[in-house]
């Protein structure tokens, strides 16, 4: 492009249809960036070119900018020179601003359109309808359009932090445009480039729309999630009548198949002692469902759940309400199941040598936390405390080895979080936890250890291929997360949390993520689509759906309100859809998949790992109906079924209900304190001299 001695920082014409050459403006050399070129001939700044290769040309341009917004010291300053650039770029035509080419996750609406001309050069141009957002997509404009696709797609995020513009006082800062602007520039741009070249593009995921008036399910396994998010009034109304007369409660875990979280979801509104949730709140929920009266628990889940809620019902003198399970077979856990072994005992023999404390994922067997506590001080931890345990612990007990078990990519995700930690300031490090500094940290790191062979089936589903499919197609939507997925999957949502554009946690986290996302877009009351990857287990998809309807609907009421939809998108093969295996089981007319694997389970990888838990599937709503239509059991016909106290004993001789509750006794002291109880570092303390903690 020609030179032109009165050219514009943002000459880029922003009309796609406008003939591609520099729009002139007033040179302006008060302005940094412009004494920092003085020196040389005016250039086009559209084509800028500095001293080097080509190849250099953005970076160099991303250091000049950086530099001109460090040279202003307040902030009100950057935002003034943000609104100049704002005014010297032309709006798009609205044939272009339209919902294909708006970018999620900013606090504004911003449209982009990439191009790539006849010379294979990308050509950029976005607008927003804040002048703030304009100006900062007016600078990544200026930085990356004229480039080659390589260079484009060679920058990072973190190569922008330098361009903080600091809008003190705002809660998910307007900086993180720079990023969600940029990744949707490079989506674009890889997409244009795979059908220049003529590479099959990879197909979507399947999806679930959730709109004020529905459902619209995209691909047959998202079918089959919305078949029973709106179940059977009858069945429904069949299921309430029992549990009010037999005075039943129903804890189930957010896993559930969505045919049994979809009645249960309805019969709520009839009957108040049905809770869905994780599998810390189970318990919890069951105690307070037997206070208000319930002669009987019905547990929705895997049989360590129905051991913990028995444990803590009678923890709480809840001894005479029975628990029952909802399988007369092992309902199993491949990551509890890891735990459960002299290999993982081996593991914590060291720690039981040393000053140690044992941090075991609560998704564990009752039978498993008291042997360990024998061995090793132990406490419980959720996928939501477990950082701020650990933390915790360290600051309590200096000198602590700390040893974590048994979900191995949780081990190893807690590593490398601790590790992002070491390259914080200590101000950021003291945010997360305020007995820390980066140096603590650095110190902390070669006394934590973490088991290596557990692992959940369902969250070993998110490898490699599905995290290359979600950078290649999902980069610019949200990322949401659980802290048991493997590292690859971890390292891409935190990419994304970093920019507000992603959780990593548990599940409650993860449905919390997406409310708040939610509600902010109806605030802004604009037309939105949000769209989330759903990094966990596919039953979590009838809460997530329930609790945006729930905010869409009313919002529908106002003549005023916005249309805002939410896609829920599934990572898991297009045509993935639930099985029978030769190894199912037939229960009336339920087949339930019984045996991991992807024959057995839905959304199965043959790579590792499934959408949906098996084993979860394993309850079913004509069990419950059964087990609820025998209560109470004078019969002894469900003696299978039924949650019995343990009455196994430790090698200590003591009880291991009692042993094993005491870790999550030791949890629930934390987040009640946030601090470690005294009983627990007491027993750190003691461990080396005694042998055994308990």
């Amino acid at each position: 492009m020609a030179s032109t001695p009165t050219s514009s920082l943002f000459s880029i014409p922003i009309n796609p249809n406008h003939v591609l050459k520099p729009k002139r403006f007033i040179f302006q050399p008060n302005l940094p960036f412009f004494k920092s070129l003085k020196p040389k001939l005016p250039l086009s700044c559209s084509a800028v070119a500095f001293p080097g290769t080509a190849e250099l040309v953005v970076p160099s341009k991303l250091r000049n900018l950086e530099e001109e917004f460090r040279s202003l010291q307040e902030p009100v300053d950057r935002v003034k020179r943000l609104l100049h650039y704002a005014g010297l770029t032309p709006s798009m035509d609205e044939s272009v601003r339209v919902d294909k080419n708006r970018v999620m996750g900013c606090t504004a609406r911003v449209w982009v359109e990439v191009k790539i001309d006849g010379e294979g050069k990308v050509r950029l141009t976005a607008d927003s309808d804040s002048e703030i957002t304009k100006g900062f997509c007016s600078c990544l404009v200026w930085v990356l359009d004229g480039s080659e696709p390589e260079e484009v797609l060679k920058v990072r995020t973190d190569d922008l932090v330098g361009l903080n513009v600091g809008l003190p006082g705002t809660g998910r800062s307007r900086v993180n445009t720079w990023h969600n602007v940029l990744v949707t520039m490079q989506k674009k741009t890889k997409q244009l480039v795979a059908e220049r070249e003529g590479k099959v593009l990879f197909e979507p995921f399947p999806s679930l729309i959730v709109t004020a008036d529905g459902l619209v399910p995209k691909g047959s396994y998202a079918e089959a999630q919305a078949t029973y998010l709106f179940p059977n009034e009858s069945k429904v109304n069949e299921l309430v009548n029992v549990l009010k007369e037999k005075k039943i409660g129903v804890v189930a875990h957010f896993y559930m198949d969505p045919e049994v979280q979809g009645v249960l979801t309805a019969a709520q509104k009839q009957w108040p002692h049905i809770h869905i949730s994780d599998s810390l709140v189970m318990a919890d929920s069951a105690v307070k469902m037997a206070k208000a009266g319930c002669k009987f628990i019905t547990v929705l889940g895997v049989d360590f759940m129905s051991e913990n809620v028995r444990a803590i019902l009678d923890q709480a003198g809840f001894n005479e309400v029975g628990v029952y399970r909802m399988s007369d077979e092992r309902i199993g856990c491949s990551l509890a199941d890891a735990a459960a072994t002299s290999t993982y005992m081996e593991y914590l023999e060291p720690a039981s040598r040393s000053t140690s404390l044992h941090v075991i994922y609560i998704n564990t067997k009752l039978e498993t936390k008291a042997y360990a506590h024998e061995l090793v001080p132990t406490i419980t931890c959720t996928s939501s405390n477990v950082i701020q345990t650990i933390l915790q612990a360290f600051a309590q007990v200096p000198d602590l080895t700390l040893w974590y078990g048994p979900d191995s990519y949780m081990g190893a995700n807690i590593v490398e979080l601790f590790q992002q930690m070491t390259v914080m300031t200590d101000e950021e490090v003291s945010a997360i936890h305020p007995e820390h500094n980066v140096d603590s940290i650095k110190k902390l790191l070669p006394r934590l250890y973490y088991y290596q062979d557990g692992t959940c089936i369902v969250h070993h589903l998110f490898g490699h291929e599905v995290v290359e499919k979600i950078k290649e197609m999902y980069c610019d939507a949200f990322l949401t997360a659980h802290l048991e997925v493997p590292g690859e999957m971890f390292s891409l949502a935190m990419e994304a949390k970093r920019r507000s554009m992603g959780v990593v946690g548990s599940t409650q986290n993860i449905l919390d993520f997406i409310k708040d996302r939610v509600k902010e877009s109806l605030d802004r009351n604009i037309d939105d689509h949000l769209q989330f990857v759903l990094g966990t287990e596919s039953g979590m998809v009838t809460a997530i759906v329930a609790a945006v309807r729930s905010l869409l609907e009313p919002a529908k009421s106002s003549s005023q309100g916005a249309n805002v939809t939410v896609e829920i998108v599934f990572p898991v093969s297009s045509e993935s859809i639930s099985t029978p295996s030769l190894n199912s089981v037939e229960v009336g007319d339920i087949i339930l998949p019984v045996v991991p694997g992807v024959a057995s389970g839905e959304g199965c990888s043959i790579h590792g790992g499934c959408a949906s838990c098996p084993y979860m599937k394993m309850n079913s709503l004509s069990s419950l109906l059964t087990i609820s239509r025998h209560l109470p059991d004078e019969e002894n016909r469900l003696s299978a079924y039924k949650a019995e106290r343990f009455k196994l004993q430790t090698p200590n001789g003591q009880s291991v209900a009692d042993v094993g509750c005491e870790p999550i006794l030791h949890m629930r002291n934390f987040q009640a304190t946030k601090k470690l109880p005294d009983k627990l570092v007491d027993q750190i303390l003691h461990t080396k001299d005694k042998g055994v903690s308990v």
